[in-house]
């Protein structure tokens, strides 16, 4: 998929019909993958381009209220010399500004579209633990399966924490371990003593079991929306 640049609305001439049509043409793609249900990474991008306006909007008004000071932001050159060309030239300032209103509105929309499907999958997923839970959650396995099969796709999950502007996040790592098939005799439990005797290097791990009954795309919706739970379960059991 043909994605944009992280300044397209300001790259090369600045025209509201050309840029419209650019951001029609790229979220037109995004649009096909949502109704293949597939939501990554184009949904991510989406918001990373929204954001991206919403920062532009509000560091423009910063060098206008500081002008002439120049401005020392953490933005991209190309964006800082373009704040001081907006702020001389009115008729610039007005397209870009109907652009950036245009592309928000639209990709508001996108966006709203791919959350439904998120909340909808997201609805369909449950997360239960396997066996006992140890007191370290920060390392572990999880079994990914549908309903519809018996085959459980098994991973290896870490989380770690890290902040960012005063804030900590929660960020999951996984690697993809192997494809199991579940049976009366060849259980979770079963899995996961499996796991523990081959894997040595996690004697007493975490192990989650997250099930759906949904059959979509894996890598691009299931797993993303599936590890995303995981966090989200993980970090609001009691501790």
């Amino acid at each position: 998929m043909k994605s944009l640049s992280e300044t397209w609305f300001a790259d090369g001439y600045i025209d509201f019909e050309l840029k419209k049509y650019t951001l029609l043409a790229y979220l037109q793609q995004v649009t096909k993958c949502f109704d293949e249900i597939k939501l990554y990474p184009q949904l991510a991008d989406v918001i990373f381009h929204y954001n991206n306006l919403l920062a532009f909007k509000k560091n423009k008004q910063y060098l206008q209220e500081q002008f002439p000071k120049k401005f020392t932001g953490m933005q991209l050159q190309k964006l800082q010399l373009l704040y001081e060309q907006m702020v001389e030239d009115d008729e610039l300032m007005k397209e870009l500004e109907d652009i950036i209103q245009y592309a928000q509105t639209q990709m508001q929309q996108t966006i709203s579209n791919g959350a439904e499907i998120y909340e909808f999958v997201e609805d369909k997923i449950k997360i239960a633990p396997v066996g006992i839970i140890p007191l370290d959650l920060t390392e572990g396995y999880f079994f990914l399966s549908e309903d519809s099969t018996k085959s459980t796709r098994v991973y290896q999950y870490r989380l770690s924490i890290f902040e960012k502007h005063d804030e900590k996040y929660r960020s999951i790592k996984t690697e993809f371990i192997d494809n199991r098939h579940r049976n009366f005799v060849n259980t979770y439990e079963n899995i996961k003593s499996e796991l523990i005797r081959n894997r040595n290097m996690l004697p007493n791990p975490a192990v989650y079991s997250i099930e759906t009954n949904l059959t979509y795309p894996v890598e691009e919706t299931l797993l993303p929306i599936a590890k995303r739970s995981l966090v989200r379960y993980i970090t609001t059991q009691p501790s």
